[in-house]
């Protein structure tokens, strides 16, 4: 998984590249991406684009200056972190961490 960031010149955002190789979304038909830009709501979430080699891309412009929780929802049912994330913060339930995206 992978995090890539473009800071735009024009506008106070970064367009932030959110990855998921092929190998960790083997056998899933869907990736959505939730987190606090759609405030946790899997109705609102994000679909990641299937590439043609298998992994998942999606992209986000997001407001600089803030940090972002998120996490990716395979097929409806599995939580996955990015591996590349930024950093982890506690999600608050039990042992589970929330990736995060600083911009």
């Amino acid at each position: 998984m992978a995090l890539t960031k473009q800071y735009l010149k024009s506008k106070p955002v970064c367009k932030v590249t959110f990855s998921v190789p092929a190998e960790a979304a083997t056998d899933s038909k869907e990736v959505a991406l939730v987190g606090d830009f759609n405030e946790w709501n899997t109705n609102e979430a994000t679909y990641l684009k299937k590439q043609k080699d298998g992994s998942y891309k999606a992209i986000l412009e997001l407001e600089l200056g803030k940090e972002y929780q998120f996490r990716y929802l395979l097929d409806g049912q599995k939580w996955e972190n990015d591996w590349a994330a930024d950093k982890y913060v506690s999600a608050g339930v039990a042992s589970e961490e929330n990736s995060v995206v600083v911009v």
